[in-house]
């Protein structure tokens, strides 16, 4: 069972629907939140709140915390769906969101508010397969949506947008201070319309005449084959929602990729490193390895006499360019190690074709080459004799 019951937090029916849902939570949201209560736990009280509407607004969530209790269940969601929320690269957060919300959008200063949505960017991260191969990713996040009920006008039935009589439609009021230094004129943003010289007579009791709510959304982000690190896919509409019907933003997704356990993208290029026996190096091999599109096999040719380093090249096998059909190469680093699991009899013949190549490879070979050398014990006697009228080149040397 789950330690929170979120059903009981928002004061819903476990049946209750979606819109239920939401009534519910904004109902609670606009008494708790920080902006309008100054009680000390109603911060805790507000985030309780938001945590059990991020749960229960969400379809998977859900499905998993009246299942199992907690909303990831017990295997997660998978690759192909991410939780944004409260996590916003351009500055959003759920706190931002409800200051708009509560603020009606109002601009500082004595300038007229905005009455359309701004853009919302948030950074995806995803594996450099995801972006060899292409992908759809669902993402979940808040936002300020187009009100449910009164379908975003800000309107309830009857109501209508009139303008404003306190700043007679200018969205600004101008106020007049005597002052020992004589009259001082400011000038602010229009309370009553927020700016915008239009207020409505009816407002919705959902979004209090906004045409707009905060929102637990979902959109599906089209990854393309060949995307690079730091490229962004823009989603029209998808960002913030604007006052009473206005344009809405957009929602720029920039795409990370994560770095990758066996390859290193350069460019369209894919770099990995290939282990080849020392042995099958000198004469040339044949390897297959994975590549990075799935199912996907590459054979690498190891020409004879490969180095430790060498590079392979195998065109066609590296990233899917960007927007096209073409692909980059795959390129294959050479690690060659030497055997440490010869046999005896596998030893004997690496040493006889060392043998045969010049080199002394046994003991009998390096005792009969010194027994053919007449220098060899005049300077062995030399040494030993150096070494005795030189006490201390001795313990050096041991040293």
């Amino acid at each position: 069972m789950a330690d929170k019951d979120y059903y009981e937090i928002l004061g819903v029916d476990r049946n209750a629907d979606a819109k239920t849902i939401k009534r519910a939570f904004l109902k609670k949201a606009r008494v708790l939140h920080p902006d309008v209560n100054k009680a000390p736990d109603a911060e805790e009280k507000f985030k309780q709140v938001n945590e059990a509407y991020a749960v229960l607004s969400d379809e998977r969530k859900r499905a998993n915390y009246d299942r199992y209790g907690t909303a990831d269940g017990p295997g997660g969601f998978g690759s192909d769906y991410v939780d944004m929320s409260d996590i916003f690269g351009g500055g959003f957060g759920i706190d931002d969101i409800f200051d708009s919300f509560f603020g009606g959008g109002n601009s500082k200063g004595g300038h007229s508010t905005r009455t359309y949505g701004r853009d919302m960017a948030i950074n995806l991260r995803i594996s450099l397969a995801d972006a060899a191969s292409g992908c759809t990713k669902t993402i979940s996040y808040e936002r300020l949506a187009p009100c449910d009920d009164c379908g975003g006008t800000g309107f309830a039935p009857g109501g209508k947008e009139t303008t404003c009589t306190r700043c007679h439609g200018t969205g600004r009021i101008v106020e007049v201070q005597r002052t020992i230094f004589g009259q001082m004129q400011t000038q602010s943003t229009c309370p009553a319309c927020h700016g915008t010289g239009k207020v409505v007579d009816k407002p919705c009791e959902t979004c209090a005449g906004q045409g707009r709510t905060p929102s637990h959304e979902t959109a599906q982000v089209e990854i393309p084959a060949g995307i690079h690190s730091g490229q962004s896919i823009k989603i029209s509409g998808k960002g913030e929602a604007g006052l009473r019907g206005a344009r809405s933003g957009d929602l720029v997704v920039r795409v990370e990729i994560a770095e990758d356990k066996r390859f290193d993208r350069q460019g369209d290029d894919l770099y990995c490193q290939v282990k080849v026996d020392a042995l099958e190096a000198m004469i040339g091999t044949t390897c297959t390895i994975d590549g990075i599109l799935p199912d996907e096999k590459v054979v690498v040719n190891i020409p004879a006499g490969c180095q430790f380093g060498q590079q392979i090249h195998i065109p066609r096998y590296g990233m899917p360019r960007f927007g096209s059909h073409a692909r980059g190469d795959l390129v294959a680093v050479a690690q060659v190690h030497v055997p440490e699991d010869l046999s005896e009899t596998q030893q004997q013949r690496v040493q006889e074709i060392v043998a045969e190549r010049g080199g002394l490879t046994t003991e009998r070979e390096q005792r009969e080459s010194r027994d053919a050398d007449p220098a060899y014990e005049r300077r062995a006697e030399h040494e030993a004799a150096s070494t005795h009228r030189h006490p201390r080149r001795q313990r050096k040397g041991r040293k």
